[in-house]
């Protein structure tokens, strides 16, 4: 497994998480990072994205809440996510371009009960 998500769990609305996405020891590098979610019977979605240099993208229905990160030294990416709303349930997937490939974590579960 190249990339390990951990973080995930259930948490009542308003709640926060903080998802975090590790690479194997033979990735020495992330380039882009990206997280995305997949929610039951609806298609995968990007959520954030971060660049090596650390410019970030997020889609709209998650700014002011969520906040991707980086830490380049643990070749380590991570989503704090606040305010936890019902609709954000979803398996939350770290996807990240290496110089060695893009690879996809095995995916965490995020359960948010209203």
């Amino acid at each position: 497994m190249q990339l390990v998500e951990s973080g995930g769990g259930l948490v009542q609305a308003g709640g926060s998480l903080t998802l975090s996405c590790t690479a194997s020891s033979n990735i020495f590098r992330i380039d882009d990072g990206f997280w995305y979610r997949q929610a039951p019977g609806k298609q995968r979605e990007l959520v954030a994205g971060i660049s090596h240099a650390g410019s970030m993208t997020m889609i709209d229905v998650v700014k002011g809440r969520f906040t991707i990160s980086r830490d380049n030294a643990k070749t380590t990416m991570y989503l704090q996510m606040n305010n936890l709303k019902p609709e954000d349930t979803a398996v939350y997937y770290c996807n990240a371009q290496t110089p060695s490939g893009r690879f996809w974590g095995q995916g965490t579960q995020v359960t948010v009960s209203s």
